[in-house]
């Protein structure tokens, strides 16, 4: 059997992520699609606003065969680390492919950029450098240190967000020498930001915005969604009471924050350069996490960026806990969160191939990857009342979710 990874947040799934499945299938002939997904937290710093095994739930309906959690040490971090703890993980599994969503559409850009990055990579490394000691936040110094060694144009445009993640996926297979082949569809009728829903399929961008903004699931959104994303946000909704946002954290954070200590704030992964400082003075006058981000803000601290170590303080996430593991070359685990029948069938066949554990729940493992999984969750759920934590607690606790509809 041929297996297909994906690297997703499903936050909500959508009709553009149904595409991206059915032309990840045609284009890798794939007998099972394999999606490895971020847990509480996401990429760029905000909580799922679902959890994640009503989002797994939603994914295995839709066509995915195997469910992975990204780990919260790889998933909270820039494209590079992302991209290398989802490509490595899914390497374990044994994939053929990794196809992901881009706005070029042309796998053989990403091929070639990546040969010109390697032959200039000392002087890309150089320039990034000098851009960052100038004030620049990373991102803007890519991009301009890409531009200088040609690689932003009009084949490939490094400042596209899903063409940054596709080259780091590229990246990550090629430095790796990893036996997987790249895949790429192009992103169709919309925009990774786009704040409206224009059509059918939509950015999560939109969905989230107009979600939290009717606080109910009103015809423009059903519209772009799924009937099983309908169910779990409805489901999720019925019993936590609140679809997850940023604001919804604000006081447990202004709490941590102002009882820690300055010493105790650079410790925190991502803290660097004295932010320590401007976070807590930031923090005496914000009355809402918009605003406190705002105040915090600078050109080199981007809003991602404040947000992600914002993530690192709630979870008490220091430097030392996670930098030995992102510089890894080897995954500790790999967690399964759902599966189908024919999920079972190729993990059987790899079995002797395996060489790294499969879990299933934090039961009977410990690791220090898994535990800081485990404050991501407590993080994530701190804001439900007592009875819906401890409820949605035990999923972590139990088998993954099986696919009741499949037949074969």
């Amino acid at each position: 059997m041929k297996a297909c990874g994906l690297i997703v947040e499903y936050n909500p799934f959508h009709n553009g992520h149904a595409y991206h499945i059915q032309e990840a299938k045609k284009v890798s002939n794939a007998d099972c699609m394999i999606a490895i997904m971020s847990g509480s937290f996401l990429q760029r710093g905000e909580p799922a606003i679902i959890d994640k095994f009503h989002r797994t739930k939603a994914a295995i309906s839709a066509g995915i065969d195997i469910v992975l959690e990204l780990p919260y040490v790889f998933a909270v971090q820039n494209s590079d680390i992302f991209a290398k703890g989802a490509v490595l993980s899914l390497n374990e599994l044994g994939v053929s492919s990794i196809c992901f969503g881009s706005e070029s559409g042309n796998i053989s850009y990403f091929i070639k950029s990546y040969e010109n990055y390697k032959e200039k990579e000392p002087i890309f490394k150089n320039i990034l450098k000098s851009r960052l000691a100038e004030g620049m936040s990373f991102p803007e110094a890519s991009k301009l240190a890409y531009q200088e060694i040609g690689l932003t144009n009009k084949e490939l445009d490094l400042a596209q967000p899903n063409n940054i993640l596709g080259f780091s996926y590229v990246k990550a297979i090629m430095d790796n020498q990893l036996p997987i082949e790249p895949l790429t569809i192009e992103r169709t009728k919309n925009n990774f930001h786009d704040q409206m829903i224009t059509d059918k399929i939509a950015s999560a961008t939109s969905i989230r915005k107009n979600l939290i903004d009717m606080n109910q699931l009103t015809e423009e959104i059903t519209k772009a969604i799924p009937n099983a994303t309908i169910n779990q946000l409805e489901h999720y909704k019925k019993l936590a009471n609140i679809w997850h946002t940023w604001e919804h954290y604000f006081h447990l954070l202004h709490y941590r924050v102002m009882t820690m200590s300055k010493e105790e704030l650079r410790e925190i992964h991502g803290v660097t350069e004295g932010i320590e400082n401007r976070i807590k003075n930031a923090a005496k006058q914000a009355n809402s996490l918009y605003e406190w981000i705002e105040l915090v803000k600078t050109k080199r601290y981007t809003w991602t960026r404040i947000q992600r170590i914002f993530v690192h303080i709630l979870t008490n996430t220091t430097k030392k806990d996670i930098e030995p593991i992102i510089h890894s070359q080897k995954i500790p685990y790999t967690r399964i969160l759902g599966l189908t029948n024919r999920g079972r069938k190729f993990l059987n066949t790899r079995k002797k191939d395996i060489s790294t554990p499969i879990i299933t729940s934090f039961n009977r493992e410990t690791n220090q990857m898994l535990e800081m999984e485990e404050r991501a969750t407590h993080a994530y759920l701190s804001i439900l009342n007592p009875d819906t934590r401890r409820k949605l607690f035990q999923q972590e606790l139990r088998a993954p979710i099986i696919s009741e509809t499949e037949k074969d």
